[in-house]
């Protein structure tokens, strides 16, 4: 892999020093044991966060690495090169953090941050069975009673949830309202009436836990509330905006990576017709188009991180990089099975479930659909036409 985007020595340093962990901590054969188990190797997430790495976009003051964006995808690239769903365990603390980051007072980002720093994890508790891409339709309430708000309702595919020490938690406070109804609360694992629902069993990301969240008369003080009352619906598409470059755009980069390492170490020594099935020109020609994908996916990846440490967000960006990126997973892991042929069918090799993992990066933090709705819509407003 060539070092580049102008990278810092620091930077490549950190990038080499998780690559090395992430690839002797987590070999095939761990993940193929978690995948059919349906767990989380937590022994690997306890030692990425003594490394710094769930805590990397956390500010030094409250004992995080005090890095940007460039440096979590380094970071999420490494991770996602040998899975794709620990990765998204690993990345959704950032997630989860990011509201409080861009809303939260100093206060709050200390008593959220602890959490990461000591080593637990955290999860972003937005989306609901009748909310999914229709994000501003939740049905999860909270209500002022004192110096409390009251928080009921059922949150689902919660990555992290059964896992996690503490929550950044979406519930609408203003009913009717639409988007200007919903507000951000900081709510800790700890606290009376949060319970665990059904944990899923999902096709891919199987090292990553997801879970329905039930919320029953969970209080949380005044001070808990992130931002003002009704920003919710800013600080979600905010957050995406921050995190769908490195969340998806990197980690799925890093996984394009491996299958054209791997396809081209396949390649190169299975013999059909006494030649290796690298000397096709069919065979070739793929994993060219899987290098062209790759280097196209990281290049804007990159480029959106770059903005962000600059201070530059852009939605419509935010969306290219995740939909090219993800688009390009499914692409890249479909012709990696194609190549390595009935072997790539088989649990016995890791293409199978680089496969399954790719398809839900086409689907979480907003599907491919509501991405492209995000990028006309900046079109149109660019051309005065709304």
């Amino acid at each position: 892999m060539k070092e580049d985007f102008g990278l810092t020595q620091d930077q490549i340093d950190i990038q080499l020093m998780t690559r090395d962990f992430i690839r002797k901590e987590l070999p095939f054969e761990r993940i193929k044991e978690c995948d059919e188990k349906n767990e989380v190797p937590m022994e690997v997430v306890k030692k990425c966060a003594d490394m710094g790495l769930t805590s990397i976009t956390l500010p030094e003051s409250i004992g995080g690495g005090g890095m940007g964006q460039v440096t979590n995808s380094l970071v999420l690239e490494e991770i996602g090169y040998q899975d794709v769903g620990f990765a998204t365990t690993i990345g959704a603390c950032s997630l989860a953090y990011t509201p409080v980051d861009l809303f939260g007072t100093q206060a709050q980002k200390e008593l959220f941050g602890k959490f990461i720093v000591d080593g637990g994890l955290a999860a972003f508790a937005l989306t609901e069975a009748d909310a999914g891409s229709d994000v501003a339709n939740g049905r999860t309430t909270a209500v002022k009673d004192g110096d409390e708000w009251v928080i009921n309702g059922t949150k689902c595919y919660i990555t992290n949830g059964n896992n996690a020490s503490v929550y950044a938690v979406f519930a609408v406070t203003t009913p009717d309202a639409g988007t200007r109804g919903m507000s951000c609360f900081i709510v800790e694992r700890s606290r009376a009436g949060i319970t665990c629902g059904k944990e899923e069993e999902k096709m891919g990301i199987r090292l990553s836990n997801t879970c329905e969240m039930v919320f029953d008369n969970v209080r949380v003080p005044a001070d808990h509330l992130v931002g003002k009352e009704g920003q919710g619906f800013k600080i979600a598409m905010s957050t995406f905006d921050i995190t769908r470059p490195a969340g998806v755009g990197a980690c799925t980069c890093g996984a394009m990576r491996s299958c054209i390492d791997k396809c081209l170490e396949y390649a190169a020594t299975r013999i059909t017709f006494g030649n290796p099935i690298l000397q096709n020109q069919s065979v070739q020609f793929m994993i060219a188009d899987m290098e062209i994908r790759y280097e196209a996916a990281r290049a804007l990846a990159y480029k959106v991180a770059s903005l962000i440490d600059a201070g530059i967000t852009d939605s419509a960006l935010a969306s290219a990089s995740k939909t090219l990126s993800s688009d390009y997973l499914v692409k890249t892991t479909e012709d990696a099975v194609q190549i390595f042929g009935g072997n790539g069918y088989s649990k016995d090799y890791p293409i199978e479930i680089m496969y399954r993992n790719a398809k839900i990066s086409q689907l979480f933090e907003g599907t491919n659909q509501i991405q492209r709705m995000v990028i006309v819509k900046s079109l149109l407003k660019a051309a005065g036409m709304m």
